[in-house]
């Protein structure tokens, strides 16, 4: 331990006795490292937060699909770092001239391109920071530039999207004009060669108005025809039961000699009563009950009366069913006929359809192909209709919206370098630099600090040793040497503080 203590003390002493080589080369080191931390140009940061809002009023059906809110977010993202955006906002920070060539516009670009930085916190909510540090302008000029150049690329941003959107309306419309033409050319000509089909070959094709169609209508009148020839046979069937039950003559008449009275009125009662039953009035109707009554009780009379004359006459009755019996029978025999007819066309119409099916077929491939083209023609237009309100949108409202949730905040210091722990990490190494160089050059030289080094070196014993003896003057002499060290180190350290004192100052000036 006491050796260790030696040691400590010899090293102690080696370096007193080169004080002032510790000292040169402390300033040496601490004057170097300072002027190198001073040429480092300060980065000043700012941040900003962003909130991209996505409306979704009209929706974009001109690719077909529906516009993901995703691609058009991060759309914004990469605009927000884009070299052509980025080339504005240095002309606009004024970090290049205005009339820089393209090739000082795309370095300034690049270098602040590795600057910004844009971090989604959420879906559509964006943190940028960006970090100025140009050389050729002074801590409060980069300081103002950072929060500027955040808002000159938020409001580059903006511009671009909306002028984007207006000029991707444009050209859609466009694209769908162009094709809504060609559209409509092939869907003319397909039409009037469907025209031409048809006129060349008329009741034999399908579809309206066709021989299918009238085939059909036909079976249907025919249905409609069948039941009507089933009322028209019963009612003939009953005119001609009550013609087979009434008599052709009645005794007497109107103007016969001997006629009565009460068979004049039975006659007309019974031809009454026969009006009824051809319009359909069955027993049960009160007019017919009331009528069979009546001729019930004229009969009577007509009995007590006895024969008023030797001749009969027509009964009128007789001849009124008589008339309406043609009258259904004709009414039968129209609907027979007609029945007849449409079955003959029916079956004429079948039998050139059969006879000639390749008509139809080529008729249904060109109606096929109308369709197409009709229904492409209609999406077009829809589209189209889409993409100019998606146009007048634009020119209202972008779809996009890029809305400022923290305005770019003002740096108050910058956030490197760490100059003040710079400087004194610059102190401590000239310091210790100094420190080092004169224990190293201790090491180098051959004198002994105690007769134990010396009789170790040499191996022979030391007769004895010559203590320093210092006169009024020498001690005058290193007290005065002794106040130049320390105001050698005291300098040393008032630079440092000094400088930091200067370092706050400036921070204080930028903010």
């Amino acid at each position: 331990m006491d050796s260790l203590y030696d040691e400590i003390r010899i090293a102690l002493h080696g370096i007193w006795l080169r004080r002032w080589l510790a000292l040169a080369v402390a300033w040496g080191l601490c004057v170097f490292g300072w002027l190198v931390i001073a040429l480092i140009p300060n980065t000043y940061q700012s941040e900003a937060k962003l909130l991209v809002n996505v409306n979704q009023l009209v929706p974009d059906q001109v690719s077909g699909a529906n516009m993901d809110n995703k691609r058009q977010i991060d759309e914004v993202r990469q605009m927000l770092t884009s070299a052509d955006a980025l080339e504005k906002v240095v002309v606009a920070t004024g970090i290049v001239a205005p009339d820089a060539t393209d090739a000082q516009r795309a370095a300034a670009a690049a270098g602040l391109q590795k600057d910004i930085v844009v971090l989604a916190s959420m879906d559509n909510v964006f943190q940028l920071t960006s970090k100025i540090s140009v050389s050729s302008k002074s801590d409060a000029e980069n300081a103002r530039l950072a929060p500027r150049v955040l808002a000159e690329l938020i409001a580059v941003a903006r511009d671009s999207r909306s002028a984007g959107g207006r000029a991707n309306a444009r050209q859609s419309i466009d694209f769908l004009d162009a094709q809504l033409k060609e559209r409509e050319r092939a869907l003319q000509d397909a039409e009037q060669k469907r025209i031409a089909f048809e006129t060349q070959n008329v009741g034999m094709l399908p579809g309206a108005g066709s021989a299918s169609q009238r085939m059909e209508m036909g079976r249907a009148e025919i249905r409609q025809l069948e039941s009507q020839l089933v009322s028209a046979r019963s009612a003939l069937a009953a005119i001609t039961g009550q013609l087979a039950g009434t008599p052709q003559t009645v005794a007497g008449g109107i103007g016969a000699v001997g006629g009565s009275v009460a068979r004049q009125q039975l006659a007309a009662a019974q031809s009454d009563l026969a009006s009824m039953q051809a319009r359909g009035l069955t027993s049960a109707h009160p007019d017919v009950i009331a009528t069979k009554a009546q001729i019930d009780t004229l009969r009577a009379q007509a009995a007590r009366e006895g024969s008023g004359g030797g001749g009969g006459v027509s009964n009128p009755a007789y001849s009124s069913l008589q008339a309406m019996r043609a009258e259904r029978q004709a009414t039968v025999t129209a609907l027979e006929t007609r029945k007849s007819q449409i079955e003959g066309e029916i079956s004429a119409m079948l039998s050139q359809r059969i006879q000639e099916p390749e008509v139809a077929a080529e008729y249904d491939r060109i109606t096929r192909e109308y369709s197409v083209l009709k229904t492409q023609y209609d999406t077009l237009l829809g589209q189209r209709e889409q993409a100019r309100l998606r146009g007048d949108l634009e020119i209202e409202t972008s779809p996009v919206r890029i809305e400022i949730i923290d305005r770019p905040t003002q740096p108050k210091a910058p956030i490197s370098p760490n100059r003040p722990l710079l400087l004194f990490g610059v102190l401590i190494v000239g310091i210790g630099g100094g420190i080092g160089a004169a224990f190293a050059q201790g090491q180098l030289q051959t004198s002994y600090a105690t007769v134990d080094k010396l009789e170790s070196a040499s191996g022979l014993p030391v007769i004895g040793s010559i203590t320093e003896t210092l006169t009024a003057p020498l001690i005058e002499e290193r007290k005065r040497k002794l106040k130049w060290l320390a105001g050698g180190s005291a300098g040393l350290v008032g630079l440092f503080a000094v400088l930091m004192v200067i370092e706050f100052v400036q921070r204080g000036i930028a903010a």
